[in-house]
C-alpha cells in the first residue's frame, strides 16, 4: 500500500492540518490494520482509498482512536494526491463514497467537496457546563448568537466567543470535554469568533473523544459553522466563507466554504504533499 503524508488547507509545507492518504491496490484490509496504520501514523485522520472506478472511489476514515464517518481535510488531502498521481484529472467530478453518503468532489488546484446535508440536532447543550470546561468567563462569551449541535458529515457544537482573543484564551479541560461530549453524541467543540479582518471567522476545534485535542484545520466543521451562520441570519445564499484556523498551533490553515442558493454547502482548500512511501505489511 502507498501513503502520502499531506497538508491539507494550505499550500505551504507545515501549515493547515496533516493527514494520511493510503492508496489501496485491492479491497480495504481488516478494521484492525486500517486502525493499527492511523495509531502508527499519529496524524488526526488517515484516508484509506479504494478506486472503485472511473472518477469513483470509496474512502474510509480513521482517527488514532476510532473510525469516522467523513473528515473533510482528510478528504482535500486525499483528491489532492489522486490528482497529483495522475488517478483524477483537473474538471473531473469524482464520486466519493462514505459511512456518511456519497459526495461529490471536484479535484481542481483547489479541491472543493460537497458536504452531507446540514442538520441541526434537537440535543440541548447545557452553555453554563460547557463555558466552564472550555474556560470561558463571562468577558468572553458571546450572548448574542446561540449555542447549538450542527452536522454536515460529523455533528459538532457550534460555540461562540467575543472575539478573536477571547478565542486565542480557550484552556479547554480535556477530559471534561471529551466526557461531555460522548454524553451529547458529538464529535466536539468548533469555537469561533467573527471578524473583519479578510476572514469570515477565527476559529479553533477540539475533539478529545476521538484523541485529538485540537485540529489545525476541520473541514466538516466549517461545513457545519456555515449552516450555523446562515440559520442565524450572518450570511444569505449565495455566499463563499473564509475561514482561518490553526493559529494557536502555528499551523494556520485556510477553510474555504460556499453555501449555495440550495442550502448545500461545499468546503475546500489547497493541499501539499510532504512525504511519501509504502507500508510494508
Amino acid at each position: 500500500m502507498k501513503f502520502y503524508i499531506v497538508d491539507a488547507f494550505t499550500s505551504e509545507p507545515f501549515g493547515g492540518n496533516p493527514a494520511g492518504v493510503v492508496l489501496l491496490d485491492k479491497d480495504f484490509p481488516s478494521e484492525a490494520l486500517m486502525q493499527q496504520v492511523a495509531a502508527e501514523l499519529r496524524y488526526s485522520e488517515t484516508a484509506f482509498v479504494r478506486h472503485d472506478g472511473p472518477s469513483t472511489f470509496t474512502v474510509r476514515y480513521f482517527t488514532p482512536c476510532g473510525e469516522v464517518d467523513l473528515c473533510g481535510h482528510a478528504t482535500i488531502a486525499t483528491f489532492g494526491v489522486l490528482r497529483e498521481v495522475g488517478i483524477v484529472t483537473e474538471g473531473e467530478v469524482c464520486l466519493n463514497h462514505t459511512l456518511a453518503g456519497d459526495l461529490e468532489v471536484w479535484p481542481g488546484t483547489q479541491v472543493m467537496m460537497q458536504m452531507a446535508t446540514p442538520i441541526l440536532l434537537p440535543t440541548a447543550v447545557d452553555a453554563e457546563r460547557l463555558h466552564r470546561l472550555m474556560g470561558v468567563n463571562e468577558s468572553m462569551q458571546c450572548p448574542t448568537l446561540p449555542i447549538e449541535i450542527i452536522s454536515t458529515g460529523l455533528p459538532d457544537i457550534m460555540m461562540p466567543v467575543a472575539n478573536p482573543e477571547a478565542l486565542h484564551a480557550l484552556q479547554p479541560d480535556m477530559d471534561a470535554l471529551a466526557e461531555m461530549s460522548r454524553g451529547l453524541g458529538v464529535t466536539g467543540v468548533h469555537a469561533f469568533a467573527l471578524s473583519q479582518d479578510g476572514y469570515t471567522a477565527h476559529t479553533r476545534n477540539f475533539g478529545p473523544l476521538y484523541g485529538i485535542p485540537e485540529e489545525s484545520a476541520t473541514g466538516t466543521a466549517s461545513g457545519a459553522l456555515t449552516h450555523y451562520l446562515h440559520r442565524n441570519g450572518l450570511i444569505t445564499a449565495p455566499s463563499t466563507c473564509r475561514f482561518m484556523q490553526g493559529e494557536a498551533m502555528n499551523r494556520p490553515s485556510v477553510i474555504v466554504t460556499q453555501l449555495q442558493a440550495d442550502g448545500n454547502i461545499m468546503v475546500g482548500g489547497n493541499s501539499r504533499i510532504l512525504a511519501h512511501g509504502e507500508l510494508v505489511l
